[in-house]
């Protein structure tokens, strides 16, 4: 699973003013990421407003995607949710000859005990015909996947290759760095502590500000897995700020706002979302301006 290591965005879904899916503005995120040093592409991840999407809409991002990438980036496909039975229908009936591998979030809202994790993602991996990345993320989800659990998965289901890491905590990072088989994956998918958990062992990110940010984000990332460290903190202190400031408000619509500067599409969000009150949006403003003015660190 080289393919995952490094630097992969969770890729945004534009909409234009009448919230239907920007296909120009996704073509033109999609090149921009490409263009600029980022390693794999994930498509209708919790960045991308998934959970507001119909199957037509999904189907669309896909396509556009896949067009857009032209077979440039490993793509990985967001596919997960709290029924298992579903999820497993969804796996099943989605083309997935384009993609490298599934990002598959715990369960949510359910609150299920760590035997009931396990065995989600035991179902699923038996359904899966592409290798499964876990996806914790408890600040969304209202359960933690523990490390027990996660080793347990990796060493019982021979697809279940990855985890992207999103609890936030360093320690059980380290823990998890620490235990996993090897050739077992840790992403971050925590943008603040990315650097940390790579030198620590980790393989890299799936990042939201990385989509913004690709070219210097990146090459922290890729300093990282060269071990220096010194240059690496260079450029993680230089975009740290604008990790705080884009999930001020929520993502994606601080990460939407970032890229309305930037030129690359609106800043729209579906409901129950909003976008970044004019306070916040000159603040982005004001840290884009300041960022390009900076010399180049590396």
């Amino acid at each position: 699973m080289q393919s995952l290591t490094g630097t992969g965005v969770a890729l945004i879904t534009p909409f234009r003013k009448d919230f239907s899916v920007d296909t120009e503005a996704l073509e033109r995120i999609v090149s921009f990421q490409v263009e600029n040093g980022i390693d794999y592409l994930v498509v209708l991840g919790t960045t991308a407003e998934a959970a507001t999407l119909d199957k037509a809409e999904k189907q669309l991002v896909i396509a556009t995607v896949i067009k857009a990438n032209a077979g440039r980036l490993p793509l990985v496909i967001g596919i997960g949710g709290n029924n298992t039975k579903e999820v497993i229908e969804e796996i099943k009936s989605t083309d997935l000859s384009a993609f490298t591998a599934i990002l598959s979030v715990s369960p949510y809202y359910s609150k299920p005990t760590q035997e009931g994790i396990y065995q989600h993602f035991k179902a699923i991996a038996a359904a899966s015909p592409l290798p499964v990345i876990l996806y914790n993320v408890p600040g969304r989800t209202a359960s933690n996947m523990l490390p027990d659990t996660v080793i347990r998965l990796a060493k019982d289901c021979h697809n279940i290759v990855a985890i992207k890491e999103a609890a936030g905590d360093i320690v059980q990072a380290m823990r998890l760095i620490q235990r996993a088989p090897k050739g077992f994956l840790v992403i971050s998918g925590d943008d603040m502590i990315t650097l940390p958990m790579i030198l620590a062992g980790g393989a890299g990110v799936i990042s939201v500000i990385g989509e913004a940010l690709p070219n210097e984000f990146s090459r922290m990332v890729h300093l990282g897995l060269e071990k220096k460290a010194d240059e690496a903190y260079e450029l993680h202190y230089k975009i740290a700020d604008s990790i705080d400031l884009i999930f001020e408000q929520g993502n994606p619509a601080g990460i939407k706002y970032m890229f309305k500067e930037l030129g690359l599409c609106e800043d729209f969000v579906r409901l129950p979302l909003v976008s970044v009150d004019t306070n916040l949006a000159g603040r982005i403003s004001a840290f884009l301006k300041k960022f390009k003015a900076t010399p180049e660190l590396v």
